[in-house]
């Protein structure tokens, strides 16, 4: 998420919090032109893959989120938030049955079980100024992202139970806080070793050491507008909000470098922000923020694509 002021946002969300009523039963929604509409959201921001042809999206500004499915073309939703909560970036824990949501400038991120939908966790990681942005799942736990603050959050999880929030701070060019939105899309390798971390405001992504915080730039890889990004062996997809493209890169094999293979499009895009792999297809969040923040669109999708 880029180009909104802090104060904007946090003033903007408050008011959309206050006057959302959630919806108390799901609907299904159908396919229209590589679109999967989610009925009834307010906004959307955060996808991740489900297993299978399934995917999650989150409803931005009351923290609902959707199971979406591309054999069928509707979306369900199947995760009813407390009211006051958020929804950015989320990656699903399959093994464990956890959902993990961030909760965007309420500072808070958010674990739900993925067989009822229930609460099962949430974190208070800072306070304002405050933008937990995304997360990224690794071996033991799962690591968020703050676009205020020169840090990382990780949750472990043992035996299936998420626990005590730690926070690692950041040094080297991801620790640089001289944009509206700084961290944003998280990554790992499949080892959790080595982080990718988006910065949107350098355009850049850094690897970061999970271990001490220290950073360095990915040579070669400059994405304007950064926002989520997906990881898939030596293979980065950017997403790039305000450009409504989305950049696929090949890595070198110690992550180093990269170059730009191809761009991905589609006329169905208004400001994409995260993106799922489910296969062949990519699944990519349609915000809409070009209708303001909170957006106004009348109706918000996930929008897929072939890789």
């Amino acid at each position: 998420m880029s180009r909104v002021g802090r104060a904007t946002i946090a003033s903007a969300v408050v008011a959309a919090l206050a006057a959302v009523t959630l919806v108390a039963q799901p609907a299904a929604a159908a396919l229209v032109g590589g679109a999967i509409v989610l009925p009834g959201a307010t906004g959307t921001e955060g996808v991740a893959a489900a297993g299978g042809t399934r995917f999650y999206a989150g409803d931005l500004t009351t923290g609902d989120v959707y199971l979406g499915d591309l054999r069928t073309g509707t979306a369900t939703k199947v995760v009813h938030a407390p009211a006051g909560r958020f929804a950015a970036g989320m990656k699903a824990d399959l093994a464990d049955h956890l959902l993990f949501v961030s909760g965007g400038p309420t500072g808070q991120g958010y674990v739900y079980d993925t067989r009822s939908g229930a609460p099962v966790a949430s974190y208070q990681f800072g306070s304002a100024p405050s933008f937990i942005n995304d997360v990224a799942l690794v071996p033991g736990g799962a690591w968020f992202t703050d676009s205020s603050r020169a840090a990382l959050y990780f949750v472990p999880v043992v035996d299936g139970v998420p626990g005590a929030f730690s926070t690692l701070p950041l040094s080297g060019p991801a620790a640089q806080l001289g944009g509206q939105f700084n961290n944003n899309g998280i990554q790992a390798t499949a080892d959790g070793r080595t982080l990718l971390v988006a910065h949107t405001a350098e355009a850049a992504v850094n690897l970061v050491d999970p271990m001490t915080g220290s950073s360095r730039p990915i040579v070669g890889v400059s994405v304007p507008n950064v926002d989520g990004i997906l990881l898939s062996g030596r293979t980065l997809w950017a997403v790039r909000n305000f450009d409504n493209t989305v950049t696929e890169l090949q890595l070198s094999g110690d992550l180093s470098s990269g170059q730009v293979r191809s761009t991905l499009t589609s006329p169905l895009f208004e400001i994409p922000t995260t993106v799922a792999r489910l296969g062949s297809r990519l699944v990519v969040a349609n915000a809409k923020f070009d209708t303001g923040f909170p957006p106004t669109a009348s109706s918000y999708e996930a929008v897929v694509i072939r890789r």
